[in-house]
């Protein structure tokens, strides 16, 4: 039994045979709520209409951290993915990769944090597959995840679809993830800390239904912080935009902790954050909205979209009533926060 004498994972587990058998069936498929036979493939139902359809890899280190570990964090991140499309997530598949030593413990404690994530937010985790590395090739566990869902807006949200004069939003206050897991990470004692890690579907589902098609676009400012989402938004779009230090969403903790380090919180990930986009005069009605709901009652109205641009940038108006140019992340100053 993995449960009994097996206390760490072994190449055994990976080796197709009976000890993967019991790995699946005592850890890993209960946690998912799945039956005890194995298919090739899932079987999914679903009626004809546009979906989109998204993959993701999670090497985060470490990987329990607080607020979160992998395992929630492969769930949150690709449904907050398929969400930016304006998609309904549906369905997820699951890859393990784990190394030869990892403590079963940790397995069960990531994949029934997967599963609890997965309930949460209503999609269900249909396939998977599971590899075993010896010591030394991996760290503890890498998780690959692939999210399908359906398209519940038409057009849906896409750069090429924003305009001179809309408004920008942010849903919540930016940077914690990022700083939370280089704390966790390098043993620093920054108190108050905890990874924004959450579903950010019930948030643009609420948009969605309110807005509609005034919603010009969505992204998710993970890896390179809002900075470097809102230039690629820029570039896309082929725009210049502005955003205004004083209305920028920051926990006292994320502020101090960054001021400490030497790092600008806008160049830090965020795993439970969007941008919005939105068309003239629906910024206001979004942040009612938004706040309304847990999650987003920190959202805020932050810039807008100024015109049309050769040389598409993102302009910071700063809190002593100067201007910088915010340029797009160069290097990984913070890897592995995902």
């Amino acid at each position: 039994m993995v449960s009994g004498n097996e206390k760490i994972i072994l190449l055994d587990h990976g080796s197709g045979g009976r000890a993967t058998h019991r790995l699946l069936r005592e850890i890993i498929l209960p946690a998912f709520g799945q039956e005890d036979y194995l298919l090739d493939a899932a079987l999914l139902e679903l009626n004809a209409s546009s979906l989109a359809f998204t993959t993701d890899g999670f090497v985060v280190d470490p990987i329990f951290f607080p607020g979160g570990n992998i395992g929630s964090l492969a769930v949150h991140g690709t449904v907050n993915d398929l969400a930016m499309a304006g998609a309904e997530p549906l369905y997820l598949s699951c890859g393990l990769i784990l190394e030869e030593g990892l403590p079963v413990d940790d397995l069960r404690r990531v994949v029934e944090s997967m599963a609890e994530a997965a309930r949460e937010i209503g999609v269900r985790i249909v396939c998977g597959d599971t590899k075993v590395v010896p010591r030394g090739k991996a760290d503890r566990i890498f998780i690959h995840t692939t999210g399908i869902g359906k398209i519940v807006l038409e057009p849906p949200p896409h750069p090429s679809r924003i305009r001179p004069g809309d408004e920008i939003l942010v849903s919540g206050p930016v940077g914690e993830h990022g700083l939370a897991v280089l704390a966790a990470r390098e043993n620093i004692p920054l108190r108050g800390l905890s990874s924004d890690s959450a579903p950010v579907w019930p948030l643009v589902q609420a948009l969605i239904q309110a807005l509609g098609t005034e919603i010009h676009a969505l992204r998710d400012p993970t890896r390179g912080g809002l900075a470097t989402t809102l230039n690629e938004l820029a570039q896309e779009s082929g725009t210049e935009m502005e955003i205004r230090e004083k209305d920028l969403p920051l926990r006292p903790e994320v502020r101090g902790g960054c001021e400490i380090l030497g790092l600008d919180p806008l160049y830090l990930a965020c795993e439970g954050r969007f941008v919005a986009i939105v068309a003239p005069g629906a910024g206001t009605r979004a942040l009612e909205i938004l706040r309304k709901l847990p999650g987003g009652k920190q959202a805020s109205l932050i810039g807008k979209v100024l015109s049309y641009s050769e040389n598409p940038r993102v302009i910071l108006h700063t809190s002593i009533g100067g201007e910088r140019i915010l340029p797009v992340l160069t290097g990984e100053p913070l890897p592995r926060i995902c």
